[in-house]
């Protein structure tokens, strides 16, 4: 792995996209292990579009429109589930003194929903990791691969450095429910403005 492909990578992973703002609200209202699940829940939402973009199905994507526009709408409605769900009562922000009971497998798999449901992932892998391959490279499939673990590690590492911020502002939040309910506000307003965003995609 190049240095070029690794502050690339990390400069992709910072960015509050989805995941990021998933695994920012579970921390702040489930605690750091709730965290550590939907970090691991983003990061496997990861090997659909990797895999889509090795195998080729990325390109499908691209030139399909109604399999892009079927994938992108699940995504939109699924982001718009999301903001009413950190809104309502008991939802994903939903924060008090004693940690919820949320199974860890549920976070998990929410978000991984997250990044399947997102089209523009497997464009992206097409679009991205290719430009890290050497020239005249002999087995560009599994190179390609080696590319894609290592985002996803990069992607691992960081989402669990965003849940243990938010974890720590946990105890702060708890007590300060008019803070909390501004924090939800923003939250449920940034999903709803990415699934507006990923509507009005091409």
């Amino acid at each position: 792995m190049s240095l070029e492909f690794f502050l690339t990578s990390l400069i992709v992973v910072l960015l509050p996209g989805t995941g990021v703002i998933y695994t920012l609200a579970v921390g702040l209202g489930r605690g750091f292990r709730a965290s550590l699940a939907a970090a691991v829940g983003c990061t496997i939402g990861i090997v659909p579009a990797a895999l889509a973009s090795i195998i080729g199905l990325a390109a499908l994507l691209h030139t399909s429109a109604l399999a892009f526009q079927l994938i992108k709408y699940l995504g939109v409605l699924y982001l718009f589930y999301m903001a009413w769900g950190i809104l309502k009562d008991g939802g994903a922000l939903e924060v008090n003194a004693e940690k919820s009971s949320v199974s860890h497998v549920k976070i998990a798999v929410t978000g991984t929903l997250i990044n399947v449901l997102n089209p523009k992932l497997s464009l992206f892998f097409l679009a991205f990791l290719p430009q890290f391959l050497p020239a005249g490279t002999a087995n560009a499939g599994l190179e390609l691969i080696k590319l894609a673990l290592a985002f996803m590690a990069l992607t691992f590492v960081v989402f669990v450095g965003y849940g243990a911020c938010a974890a720590l502002a946990r105890d702060y939040v708890i007590h300060r429910p008019s803070v909390m309910t501004w924090i939800k506000r923003c939250f449920s307003t940034a999903f709803g403005a990415l699934g507006v965003k990923l509507a009005l995609s091409e």
